[in-house]
């Protein structure tokens, strides 16, 4: 019920109505587009949330997609809603990235983006940089449990229900675990700045 809740705006008596009148059948190109509309961007923050580079995380994102097509025989309504099934399968697919990176040594493109910006001074551009940099290296020192359930809170947007029942805990041990995630990458940040 949630992905379709998702996936269409609620229905007015009149529009039921003329649905059970006329049933219009809907293309599966239609189809996609709606799912790909819907989830993309929340699937992209995920994914970059767990990778270093933008255009990784672009590619990646386009692998879930990818696979979602070639597995939808497979989804089941029984089991949990459209969007878990397609975090994990976005989970799986970065699960995947990084084992089959570890034989391989690759650098990120992000290096190559291009530095100057109109919008910000070489001031701001530099702070940013250095908090970006900060904020990765702390993320790095959380444990992978830890790096997953910020992601999927705050790259892939998702309520605290939903993160339970993907990770198959309480509701509230995910708001202690996000709190004490948050804590420690709070004094991790802090620590590096004293640091420097």
């Amino acid at each position: 019920m949630l992905q379709q809740r998702a996936l269409y705006p609620p229905l007015t008596e009149k529009d039921k109505q003329k649905n059970r009148a006329k049933p219009e059948a809907v293309s599966a190109d239609e189809e996609f587009g709606n799912i790909f509309e819907t989830y993309y961007t929340r699937i992209f923050k995920y994914i970059r949330y767990r990778v270093d580079s933008e255009y990784t995380a672009e590619d990646l994102t386009s692998q879930v997609f990818e696979k979602m097509l070639t597995k939808r025989s497979t989804y089941r309504t029984d089991r949990s809603p459209f969007e878990v099934w397609l975090i994990t399968i976005a989970r799986n697919t970065v699960n995947d990235y990084f084992r089959s990176r570890r034989r391989q040594r690759l650098f990120s493109l992000d290096l190559f983006k291009d530095a100057a910006s109109r919008d910000q001074g070489p001031e701001s551009r530099t702070i940013v940089k250095e908090t970006e940099r900060n904020l990765n290296l702390a993320m790095k020192s959380l444990k992978l449990k830890e790096r997953h359930i910020l992601a999927l809170k705050f790259g892939a947007g998702l309520k605290n229900v939903q993160i339970a029942e993907l990770m198959e805990i309480s509701e509230s041990n995910v708001g202690v675990m996000l709190f004490r995630v948050m804590q420690k990458l709070k004094h991790e940040m802090e620590r590096m700045d004293k640091d420097e």
